[in-house]
C-alpha cells in the first residue's frame, strides 16, 4: 500500500529519529528534520558532540545507550563500505520497541540485503535514496527526487510520517524497487562519478578559451572529487550493475578511438585524398 502525501507541514507528527553515521549528508538532512520539529539523536564513529550540541541534537558514544533512547525511527547514514560492519555490531536487544529502520545510502540492493539478514523480524524496513545533497539541496528540496522502497512495513502511519519529511519540503516522491534503482543509478550516478574521476586523473582545468560544454565537464569533475573515493568505490563494489557499465564505457572509448583511426587512415589514402 503506497502512502498518500500531504504538503502541509502542520499535519506532521513529531518523531524521535536516531541517526547512525552523522557525516555531512546526515547533518544536512538532520537540519531540515529539526526545522520540522523532530527530535534527533545521533551516533557516529567520529566525535560530533560539539556540532550536535550546537544543533540541539543529543550525541551518543555508546551504541547500546543510543538504542535504549527509545527512537521510533533509526536512519542509517553510514558509508556504503562500512554498512555491513556497523549493522553487524548493533546490539539489537537494546531496542525498546519495534523500530522503523531507514537507510539513505546511494546504493539500494546492498543495504536491503544486509538489513533483511540482520534486522530483528519485528523491525520495519524502508530503503530510500534522497537524490540530492548539501550542494544541490542548499536552496531547498522542491522538485528534488526522493526514491523509496517499502521493504517491510507494518506501521504504515509511522512510515508515512517519515516520508512526509521529504514530501512536505516539495520533493518528488518516487516509489521504485531497489533493483530498478541500482540499474538506473549505474547508468546515471555511477557513470557521472566515473567520468568526473577520469577527468580528475587527466588533470582537466579551466582554460581561457573554454566552451560551455567544457565548462560543464569541469563542473562534473569538481563535483565528483568533492565526494570521497570511498563513496565512488561503494557505488562500484556494491552495485551489481556498475561493473557492466564500466565495461560499456571502456568499449565505447575503444570504439570511438577505432572510428577516428579508421577515418585518419582514409584521409591518408592517396586515392581518397585526391577528392
Amino acid at each position: 500500500m503506497s502512502p498518500s502525501f500531504s504538503s502541509s507541514s502542520s499535519q506532521q507528527r513529531t518523531m524521535r529519529i536516531g541517526i547512525i553515521g552523522f557525516g555531512p549528508f546526515a547533518q544536512f538532512l538532520a537540519k531540515t528534520m529539526i526545522k520540522q520539529g523532530h527530535i534527533i539523536r545521533a551516533i557516529s564513529r567520529s566525535d560530533y558532540s560539539e556540532l550536535c550540541a550546537n544543533l540541539g541534537i543529543l550525541f551518543f558514544r555508546d551504541m547500546g545507550t543510543f538504542l535504549e533512547s527509545d527512537n521510533e525511527v533509526i536512519m542509517i547514514s553510514t558509508s556504503i563500505l562500512s554498512l555491513s560492519r556497523v549493522v553487524e555490531s548493533i546490539p539489537f536487544h537494546c531496542l525498546k520497541r519495534p523500530t522503523l529502520f531507514v537507510d539513505v545510502l546511494s546504493v539500494k540492493e546492498h543495504p536491503k540485503d544486509v538489513l533483511l539478514r540482520i534486522l530483528p523480524e519485528e523491525c520495519d524496513l524502508l530503503c530510500s535514496h534522497p537524490m540530492f545533497g548539501p550542494e544541490s539541496g542548499k536552496d531547498g528540496w522542491t522538485d528534488l527526487t526522493f526514491m523509496y522502497d517499502m521493504i517491510r512495513i507494518r506501521d504504515q502511519s509511522l512510515c508515512s510520517s517519515f516520508l512526509q519529511i521529504f514530501s512536505s519540503e516539495g520533493c518528488k516522491m518516487l516509489e521504485m524497487t531497489c533493483e530498478e534503482h541500482d540499474r538506473l543509478a549505474a547508468r546515471s550516478q555511477f557513470l557521472t562519478h566515473t567520468i568526473g574521476r577520469i577527468l580528475s586523473e587527466m588533470e582537466v582545468e579551466p582554460t581561457p578559451i573554454d566552451t560551455k560544454g567544457f565548462q560543464k565537464l569541469v563542473q562534473v569533475k569538481e563535483s565528483s572529487v568533492r565526494d570521497s573515493f570511498d563513496l565512488f568505490s561503494g557505488l562500484f563494489i556494491h552495485n551489481r550493475f556498475a561493473r557492466q557499465q564500466m565495461k560499456i564505457l571502456e568499449a565505447a572509448v575503444e570504439k570511438t578511438k577505432q572510428k577516428l583511426e579508421e577515418r585518419s587512415k582514409e584521409l591518408q589514402d592517396p586515392i581518397i585524398s585526391k577528392f
